[in-house]
């Protein structure tokens, strides 16, 4: 999971920089055309009149600033680049932490170690969703069902999966 996000990063971060050479070359080869489009784009957001024309003006002298507004208002991306290495820990660590959850039975030894591991598993999952709250809309206790309901889901079919081979 950890390589996976650090490819995917890794290839969201190239292209951004793909997408910004463009920009970039759009700019040193049709200037006036771009303008036009920077012009497009604020207006869009709301401005008009003489307000657009200085905004356009004042957006068109920096070319730092025209090509974050054209990376941000053409193709809608941000201006934070994305970090694959510290993707990539963070996966790894979310990982290493909800994954060592289910096996704390066995490795204790205890009694009737497969209900324990699915309750404290599926409590693991509601948790993890009622703090995902904090990042969305959604009330806590709906966050946490909803994580629990897939994780949980997920998790059942990974032990039929592994019950198929006697696993």
């Amino acid at each position: 999971m950890a390589a996976a996000n650090y490819s995917g990063t890794k290839a969201e971060l190239e292209n951004m920089r793909r997408i910004r050479a463009i920009e970039e070359r759009h700019i040193d080869e049709h200037p006036d055309g771009e303008k036009r489009e920077v012009r497009e784009i604020l207006y869009q957001k709301g401005l008009s009149g003489k307000v657009l024309s200085q905004a356009t003006d004042a957006i068109t002298q920096d070319r730092e600033n025209w090509i974050s507004l054209m990376m941000e208002g053409e193709y809608g991306l941000g201006g934070v680049d994305p970090h694959p290495m510290k993707s990539a820990i963070t996966t790894f660590m979310a990982f290493l932490a909800a994954g060592v959850v289910p096996l704390f039975p066995f490795l204790l030894g205890l009694e009737d170690a497969l209900a324990l591991s699915v309750a404290m598993t599926l409590i693991t999952f509601f948790g993890i969703g009622a703090l995902k709250s904090h990042w969305s809309l959604n009330h806590w206790w709906r966050s946490g069902f909803e994580t629990l309901l897939i994780g949980g889901g997920a998790a059942a079919i990974a032990y039929f999966v592994g019950t198929l081979f006697h696993v």
